[in-house]
Formats: structure tokens, sequence, C-alpha cells
């Protein structure tokens, strides 16, 4: 779908479907008393006539008549004027769009809606507008056969009343677009099977975004990577015949530009290794990328916006499989820092992924780190499904960023402690740690502590998405399955670390 931004009248837009809101309680102002006097108190009789409330997530259609130049109008619900949001912005472009193209709409114009009595800014509003609609109208088809018969938006058009507002809306268009793409990249990468997203297709995937935006990339080979000394990324990744990657992508490596590493879980599909899984529900764990994915689309936004800042992505990828090659529970393998990890659980395999990328990270001297990863089935049960991602940080400052925007982007984080009796549980016979405490009273916690050893030297934040990654809800711009989370979150944090975006 193509974002155009123009200024005009809404009431005036010729397309096949107009976008207008209302507060819930509120009669038509703005825009939508514009459309309301141009066809003779429609809005208000919806209104009065109790048939339109105004709540979150409601919407309604109008057909002018030929009143106006549009086809129909479609209002969209925005809820309480004081529990108004940016998210609320989203969710509300997202349900009207999808309602137009439900209607097989072509062609949709919309309001700039929350730049008015919400209060967002010019730029905000209209970048929220085309995230929410761009991620709303995602739709996975996969490998299907049969046709597609939802259609496709050809064009939405943001409108704008003055000529002064036009170079902002463009700009926040521009960077909702960037945002929406990098999460669509994840949401594809995620919702592929496990034996088309291998980790020689996330490779490529990495290939594709270096390639478009001139970026630095390496791709180690299990061969160069053991040499190299990820004894644990190594051991995790014996027993797959699929060829692990260790993926290194490079964005603006300028030597005075801040430097900044995202580490991405690239397990591209978990059996648990020879600590196998129950049958039942195994088919989503080649979701277990879901970090990685989050970094390539990350990256691939990044590059969009060509961000003055020094950015790498790091996803180390592979299968956990079972096999006569295998690593085993009470195998001791030997990280990149030199470290020694003694296997209890062979599912407990992200972490050590994470720990050789985490030690190769040190070598760039980043300002600041932060892993993703569908880590632990604890992390579910401590925040709820949907909920939030964990965060794990002892930086203040590089918490309070995250934080920040988390709370921007509605991708919500829960801070985490990081005790130090979690390290205790880690305490091994034969080596310097165990790769899980076998308990799973703990497991969140532990899973944290164990990746501390080997994020040394840098400001480190830990985000456990395993609870975020899948959605198993169809929502107003999330539809059921990949989410996507992470990309928005990072970015925007990426953005806060930039002068003047």
């Amino acid at each position: 779908m193509h974002i155009q931004v123009k200024v005009g009248a809404i009431q005036e837009q010729e397309a096949d479907a107009i976008i207008v809101n209302l507060f819930e309680g509120a009669a038509p102002g703005g825009a939508a008393h514009a459309v309301d006097q141009a066809t003779n108190g429609a809005i208000t009789d919806l209104v009065e006539g109790g048939d339109f409330k105004g709540k979150a997530g409601q919407v309604a259609v109008l057909y002018p008549r030929a009143l106006i130049p549009a086809r129909r109008v479609v209002i969209a619900g925005l809820g309480k004027q004081e529990d108004f949001s940016i998210e609320a912005v989203r969710c509300a472009a997202a349900t009207a769009i999808r309602k137009a193209r439900e209607l097989g709409a072509k062609t949709v114009a919309t309001i700039l809606q929350g730049a008015g009595a919400a209060g967002l800014t010019v730029e905000a509003a209209a970048q929220a507008i085309a995230e929410g609609s761009l991620l709303g109208l995602y739709n996975w088809r996969g490998l299907k056969t049969d046709e597609d018969e939802t259609g496709a938006i050809e064009m939405l058009s943001i409108v704008v009343f003055k000529n002064d507002q036009l170079e902002a809306a463009q700009a926040g268009a521009a960077v909702g677009q960037a945002i929406a793409e990098g999460a669509i990249l994840t949401r594809d990468l995620v919702n592929n099977p496990p034996n088309v997203a291998t980790p020689s297709h996330l490779a490529g995937a990495a290939a594709q975004i270096a390639e478009r935006f001139g970026m630095r990339l390496q791709v180690m080979e299990r061969e160069e990577f053991e040499a190299l000394g990820m004894g644990a990324f190594a051991g995790v990744a014996k027993g797959t015949h699929e060829p692990p990657k260790f993926i290194i992508l490079e964005h603006n490596p300028d030597p005075a530009a801040e430097t900044i590493v995202l580490v991405g879980k690239g397990i591209t599909f978990d059996s648990g290794g020879i600590d196998l899984k129950p049958g039942p529900g195994m088919e989503a764990m080649k979701s277990d990328m879901g970090g990685g994915g989050a970094v390539l689309g990350a990256m691939h936004t990044v590059g969009m916006l060509n961000l003055p800042l020094h950015v790498v992505g790091l996803v180390p990828a592979t299968e956990n499989m079972p096999g006569g090659s295998a690593y085993k529970p009470a195998d001791v393998v030997k990280a990149l820092n030199g470290k020694t990890i003694e296997i209890i659980n062979t599912d407990a395999e992200g972490r050590m992924l994470l720990a050789d990328a985490l030690s190769y990270a040190n070598r760039y001297t980043p300002a600041a780190v932060i892993d993703l990863a569908t880590l632990t089935g604890a992390s579910v049960v401590a925040l709820g499904k949907g909920m939030a991602a964990a965060i794990f940080c002892e930086d203040e400052q590089l918490r309070t960023q995250l934080l920040a925007a988390a709370e921007q982007t509605h991708e919500r984080l829960w801070h985490m402690p990081l005790y130090p009796e979690y390290k205790e549980a880690l305490k091994s016979d034969t080596a310097d740690i165990k790769n899980t405490s076998g308990g799973r009273a703990d497991g969140v916690g532990t899973s944290a502590m164990f990746l501390r050893q080997f994020a040394e030297g840098y400001p480190w934040a830990h985000l456990d998405i395993a609870g975020v990654a899948l959605s198993d809800k169809d929502k107003p711009y999330t539809p059921q399955g990949a989410t996507g989370y992470g990309v928005r979150l990072l970015v925007q944090f990426l953005r806060s670390r930039t002068p003047g975006a």
C-alpha cells in the first residue's frame, strides 16, 4: 500500500472510503463535524440513535449517496477522551482501514487522527496512523495456494488541513512506514515454517538488508565460529544437519558514532534436543527465533531511516535437535569468554547462543547491548501471555530509556530483579556455571543471571519476549500469529539516542 500526505478537506476527497473518528459520548467535532454537515447530519443521526457510541474499537460505515465525493464514510471510535493515547490512534487507524478493506475499498483517505483535540503532534499522529494502518492490514498467507479473497488497499491518503502541517506529517508517515516494514519482515520470518525459515534463510534476509542499505555483513559458518571459541553456540548446533550461521550485520561503522549492539536468539526450531519437549504445541517452536527476527527487522528499519548511530545486529542461528551427535546433559562446553558451562538441560539452549554472542559484542566497545530472546516459559507465567516482556537491566539510564520506549510504542516491558542469590542456584561441581538451575520456580531470574556472566564490560539489558512474540488473538494491528514484537521498541530506543530524531 502506498501512503501519501496531502492538504485538503476530508469531505472533499475522492476515495472509496474516508475515515473520521469520534470520542465516546462526544458530538461530532472537527473533521467529523464537517462530514456530518456535508451529509445532512448523518453522523449525528447515528450517534443520537444509539447506533454508534464512539467506544474504542467500534467502527461504523455510512453511505453518503453522492452528498460528498467519497463512496463510504468509515467512523472509528476513539474511546473516552481522558483515556486517549497514541496507542488509541494506532488501534483506531488499524480498525478503520481493516473495515475499509473488508468492504473492498482500494483508495482510502483519513484525517490526521489525534492531532486535533487529542493533542498529539502532527508528526507523531501521522507516524501512528501509518504504523497502525500498515500493521493492521498485515495478512499472512504463507504457502497457501488458494486465491486471497481479502483484496488489497492500494492508496492511503493522510489529509491535513493546513499547508504548514504537510512537512511534519510527511516525516511522521515516512517513519511509521519504515517501522512497519521492519515489523512486517519480523512477522514473516517468525510465521514461516521452520523448513523455510532456516538459519540460511535468516542469513539470506540479512544479505538483502545489507545490499539494500549498504550495510556490512559477515556470516560465520560452523567451522569459523567453532575456531573462534564459541563452544556454547557450537554445542547447541551439534545435533542439527541444517547449517548454523552466526550473522553479523553492521550499520554505519563510523568510529565517531555511538555503538549499540542488538543481539537476537535465532533458534529456528526448538525440539528441546535430547531433553525433548512434549509433542502438543511443539509446532509453535518455529517462533523460537523471534528475538533474532526482531533484530533483523530493526536493522531493516535502521537502514531505511539511516540513523546516525553505529548499530550492530548479532544473530546466532541454529536448530536445536536431538541425534547421535547432539549435546547431552552433563556435557561441559567452553564459551567464547573462556568460562565453562555444564549442561543440565539441553532445552535451555537459547542462553547458550546468547552467551557467545554477548561475549562477541564486547569487541565493539559498545555504549549499550540489548538482547532479545524467547527464553523462558517462566516469564510467561510471571507476566501473562501477551502482556509484557521481562526486562533485566542494572544500568539505570539504559533501563529508563527502554521503559520510555516501551511506553511510547506499547511494546510493554516489566522490570525484573537480578538478585545475587540467583547465581548461587547456577553453581556447578564440574564447571564454572550450569546452564540452568533445573528449577521452574526461579527460571526467569536464573536465566538472566546466567547471561549476566557473559555480558561484561558494557551496559546491558536482557528482554525475555517469550510471552509476546506470538499472539493467539486477533488485535487491531496485531493479527493472530507473529507479533513482530521488539522492532518498534528497539527503533524508538535508538531514535531516542539519536540527536534531533
